[in-house]
């Protein structure tokens, strides 16, 4: 005995299951939203999901095993033409059923099933997220470095500057005449240092 689908069967028999299922697929893509029990639409979730599997697949041969299911060609047409590239980047997830209470007559459990066409955002995975982090930790701990040798430049460049002072300064000393006079004044200061010295 094969083994039998799961959940309830809807329906008299499994062809009337079939019929009620593409037409409730056929009014989900046609509406994008539908309002059914909860077990209609969790047993129309797996189907509905599949034909949008083609539909992404785009095919020929796909768009064939659409028609098996659904007759309406403008329907399928729809599928394929403005559903399929709006999930185009999801990977399966396509259908959402919301529980919204119990039907007034009969207290069925009623649920909203509809079409999930928003855009993805994917998060990153873990070992992703965490090579992103080292990566931005490396580069500034390789900053720091940069910034503390620009203050030893400025500083060096300080430090140069008086020198080059000083250079003129001698430079300018030398260009001046010595006199008879001056000299007997440099030789009168080194004599006391060279008495120091020794």
């Amino acid at each position: 005995m094969p083994t039998p689908t799961k959940g309830p069967r809807l329906g008299g028999g499994p062809a009337h299951e079939r019929l009620i299922l593409a037409n409730l697929a056929t009014s989900l893509f046609e509406h994008k939203r539908i309002t059914t029990t909860e077990t209609k639409a969790k047993r129309l979730r797996p189907l509905a999901e599949r034909l949008i599997t083609f539909a992404k697949r785009g095919d020929l041969h796909a768009r064939r095993r659409v028609l098996a299911t659904i007759s309406d060609k403008g329907v399928v047409h729809k599928l394929f033409t403005e559903i399929a590239p709006q999930v185009e980047d999801r990977e399966g997830g396509y259908t959402r059923i919301t529980k919204t209470g119990f039907r007034k007559g009969d207290n069925a459990p009623m649920a909203v099933i509809e079409l999930v066409l928003e855009p993805v955002v994917k998060k990153p995975s873990a070992k992703k997220a965490a090579a992103a982090k080292a990566a931005d930790a490396k580069p500034a701990k390789a900053e720091k470095p940069a910034t503390e040798d620009a203050p030893a430049e400025e500083t060096a460049e300080v430090t140069e500057a008086p020198a080059a002072e000083e250079t003129d300064a001698a430079a300018e000393e030398t260009v001046v005449e010595e006199t008879p006079e001056a000299a007997a004044d440099e030789a009168a200061t080194e004599a006391p240092a060279e008495d120091d010295a020794k």
